[in-house]
């Protein structure tokens, strides 16, 4: 199997790594069983530096033996006996995966291993992003159309009913704009960034489907060359009324975390927070009375107020600006019935 299929495939993959390295970024599939752990690993290391390999090799040995070795080798085999197909990898496919292997096969597991080990997976998502600048025929014979519209009209929730969309903002873990934040973070950018080429890979059909994003997500950048697609792609303008949109916000932004189990003190420190950070653009007056309204809402429950000011003032002008550059590439508006009967029927007619 190729890396890529290992990757479009969602084969289940053991990364031997250190968990350090493996938090810098990893794939969806793959579970972090190290072979060293953080402090094993840069003991080695220093030892290899200063010694050379083989006095490092013979020291990993002794800090992985007897009741450790065995732990390690039975989170290997229990991962394999729930999941046979998996294959593991370390940095380059190198020594620990083969010490992994050669483990495995002595405790009567055989799992295959990936050559080039991570770095090689990751080669494939950095390729599959260089081929989309080339225009590679391999990748970017899609046809790209943008779903856009004003704060608050549901875009994200008509991505997720489409099945040639991809969700930029569920890869992200945020929601795309100054209050867009989940509470439990984001990816790393390699993370997210392997996530996105992986779900490429996946994507089946002739045209991609995303919601209109600027470059960052949150703290996270899309790769140029994915962004630059996106900007030259045709666009299909969501639109719904205010009130549906306020309706929209506070259900998403207030209502479903609280829920969800997030305290009000806390929610309204993360809202305040996002405010802040946009103080200078919405102007300190309006600053002030968006705060006001925003603390009001959350004593006495009427969150529309602060959420149509932080709309007609903020969102709203920012999103016409962006849209006038766009108006060429508009080639459909309306509400969400017609938006998804426009989308399904342009479907239908691409695919007769």
């Amino acid at each position: 199997m190729t890396p890529s299929d290992l990757l479009a495939k969602d084969v289940p993959l053991i990364d031997l790594r250190a968990p350090t390295e493996f938090a810098r970024g990893a794939f969806p599939s793959a579970v972090n069983l190290p072979l060293l752990n953080d402090e094993e690993r840069a003991e080695v290391g220093t030892l290899h530096k200063r010694r050379g390999p083989d006095a490092a090799i013979r020291r990993g040995h002794e800090l992985v033996a007897g009741a450790v070795r065995d732990a390690r080798i039975k989170g290997w085999t229990d991962f394999v006996t729930q999941h046979p197909e998996a294959w593991i990898y370390c940095w380059r496919g190198g020594l620990r995966s083969t010490i992994a292997q050669s483990w495995l096969r002595d405790s009567g597991c055989t799992v295959p291993r990936v050559e080039g080990g991570y770095k090689r997976l990751r080669q494939v998502c950095l390729d599959t992003f260089e081929a989309l600048a080339r225009h590679d025929e391999s990748v970017a014979t899609k046809r790209w159309l943008v779903l856009a519209g004003r704060t608050g009209v549901g875009k994200t929730a008509v991505i997720q009913t489409l099945p040639e969309a991809i969700d930029l903002e569920a890869l992200a873990r945020h929601r795309g704009s100054a209050f867009g934040g989940h509470g439990e973070g984001q990816p790393t950018p390699i993370a997210f960034e392997n996530a996105l080429a992986i779900d490429y890979l996946k994507h089946r059909g002739p045209r991609l489907i995303v919601e209109d994003e600027s470059r960052t997500i949150g703290r996270l950048a899309l790769p140029q060359s994915w962004h630059a697609c996106m900007q030259q792609a045709a666009i299909v303008l969501l639109q719904a009324p205010i009130a549906e949109r306020i309706a929209h916000i506070r259900a998403e932004y207030v209502d479903e975390p609280l829920a969800q189990g997030t305290s009000e003190a806390a929610l309204l420190s993360r809202h305040q927070a996002a405010l802040d950070r946009i103080e200078k653009r919405l102007g300190h007056k309006r600053h002030v009375e968006v705060g006001q309204a925003l603390k009001a809402g959350f004593s006495d429950g009427d969150h529309e107020d602060w959420i149509e000011r932080l709309l007609t003032w903020y969102y709203d002008p920012m999103y016409d600006y962006q849209l006038k550059t766009k108006q060429r590439r508009v080639e459909f508006r309306g509400g969400r019935p017609q938006v998804t009967a426009y989308f399904q029927d342009s479907a239908a007619v691409k695919s007769a």
